[in-house]
């Protein structure tokens, strides 16, 4: 636990750092006695001051970004709720899927499925989502396809939705993919790769990279 930061740590000073999380581990603790272990809590045990500022899904991994005082928190939280970030997610999802696109269509939560979301064209809230296919291979002998996705908003699931709403699910994912989908990768092949911000200081423009794991 104690070392959980120096082995995630990407940025850090007065204001905010910026850590890798792990697939696998919720970023704010969950309703019940056995889903409190999560990345804030254990960022707590080392550093008290530590604000949750955003999110990323249990399965996610990739960049996130957490305040270390209050005005470091409310000027990133405020790039955030203004779409002033820019996000770049890599994704492989099952099928061949060419080219580039945008997929525009609102995702709202499904009370009769939780925690499921679905597309719904209808809704008012919009999703958007531009997507690039970069590399074709196979995966015990399935075509995939790696892509580079940018999310315009930050709805919940969105990236999983859409591209579950393009036919072409994220592998690994246990709520959006098929049971053969779900079995070509271990993990959600799913991560948060860049992340740019103005620095809440200096007002520069800062950006952040994670390798990609998969």
């Amino acid at each position: 636990m104690s070392n959980f930061l120096s082995e995630h740590l990407i940025h850090r000073d007065e204001d905010f750092m910026v850590i890798h999380k792990p697939e696998g581990i919720l970023t704010v603790p969950g309703k019940t006695a056995d889903l409190q272990d999560c990345v804030i809590n254990r960022l707590l045990d080392i550093e008290p001051k530590t604000l949750l500022i955003h999110r990323l899904d249990r399965d996610t991994s990739g960049i996130l970004v957490f305040g270390l005082s209050k005005f470091g928190q409310n000027r990133i939280s405020r790039q955030f709720q203004e779409r002033q970030t820019s996000k770049i997610y890599q994704a492989v999802v099952a099928g061949h899927l060419e080219g580039e696109g945008t997929v525009d269509v609102p995702v709202i939560y499904d009370p009769s499925r939780p925690p499921l979301h679905i597309a719904e064209p209808s809704h008012n809230k919009p999703a958007l989502t531009h997507w690039q296919a970069t590399e074709h291979f196979q995966i015990q002998g399935q075509d995939v396809t790696r892509v580079k996705l940018t999310p315009i908003t930050g709805r919940s699931h969105q990236l999983r939705v859409h591209m579950q709403y393009l036919g072409h699910p994220i592998i690994g994912d246990t709520l959006y993919a098929t049971e053969e989908q779900q079995k070509l990768s271990e993990r959600l092949c799913l991560h948060a790769e860049r992340l740019s911000f103005n620095h809440p200081k200096t007002e520069q423009p800062i950006d952040f990279y994670c390798a990609v794991p998969f």
